[in-house]
């Protein structure tokens, strides 16, 4: 359904390192920076991109807004958590951890990256 999912960030180069460890954690290499100061990583389901704000106003993350990722293993999801710890992220919601609910179970963690913008790794068990 998705093609892409752009982001804004107000400094490219402190979201591309908390980007590139969390989705290097997924096996995803690192982003591209394009002639306009763009992040890109490309994967063959689709893009996840980082921008700064064409109207020149500072990045804000959207509040009930979430980034899913798909984690293939608990143990991912865990890495995911830990590297973006590492490098910029801060932890929100519950700790990592297994939800129910709708009938699924499913196994989440959940970070606010340096801009703000809530991300979750998601593996369905």
């Amino acid at each position: 359904m998705f093609s892409h999912i752009m982001i804004g960030a107000n400094d490219i180069q402190a979201s591309k390192k908390f980007y590139d460890a969390v989705l290097g954690a997924m096996g995803h290499p690192e982003g591209v920076i394009d002639e306009k100061g763009r992040c890109f990583y490309f994967t063959e389901t689709g893009i996840f991109a980082l921008t700064k704000p064409i109207d020149g106003e500072d990045a804000s993350h959207g509040n009930g807004t979430t980034i899913g990722f798909a984690a293939k293993t608990p143990e991912i999801a865990d890495a995911w958590h830990a590297a973006g710890l590492e490098n910029g992220g801060t932890t929100c919601e519950d700790a990592p951890g297994i939800r129910e609910g709708a009938g699924m179970k499913l196994y989440l963690a959940y970070l606010r990256d340096p801009s703000g913008n809530k991300i979750c790794a998601l593996h369905k068990l």
